[in-house]
């Protein structure tokens, strides 16, 4: 099967029904997405496919042929996770960092659809994505910091 992962086309060797997980970490060496729970509950393994904010742990290659997909490794090349990695890093949000691919996964998403999110936004793009080290509030100030620095440069 040919995937195309943050704009380059891969052909993979791997059953259909192998998660996305498993193929970008086990076969491609990408390591950025993180395994949490495997069941799509604690939001460390969120990608990008065709923009939207995905759980690999449960979805399995057979259903992204023709599908683009994005990783942490591939997001900074977006405006918006550009903005996020760097207000991430101003405002000192990653403790332990286990989850914190899967937090700017899902925030870029968010940012791409909702330029100026509120906080109810926020907070409904984000469940799902379990910190427990609890940085929830600097994970909040690193998203808006990326939404005011992305509205600055429109």
């Amino acid at each position: 099967m040919q995937l195309t992962i943050n704009g380059a086309r891969i052909d993979v060797a791997a059953t259909d029904d192998t998660p996305l997980l498993w193929v970008l970490r086990d076969r491609l060496g990408m390591t950025g997405t993180k395994f949490g729970c495997g069941m799509a509950l604690c939001g460390a393994c969120t990608v990008h496919v065709d923009g939207v904010a995905t759980r690999a742990c449960i979805t399995p290659i057979s259903v992204l042929a023709g599908k683009k997909i994005v990783t942490i490794e591939g997001i900074g090349a977006t405006p918006q996770g550009n903005a996020l990695q760097t207000a991430w890093s101003k405002v000192n949000v990653a403790q332990c960092g286990y989850c914190q691919s899967g937090q700017i996964m899902s925030a870029a998403a968010l940012l791409a659809k909702t330029p100026k999110p509120s906080d109810s936004d926020i907070d409904s793009a984000m469940t799902g994505n379990i910190c427990r080290c609890g940085t929830y509030p600097r994970i909040r100030a690193a998203i808006k910091q990326a939404a005011a620095g992305l509205e600055k440069k429109a």
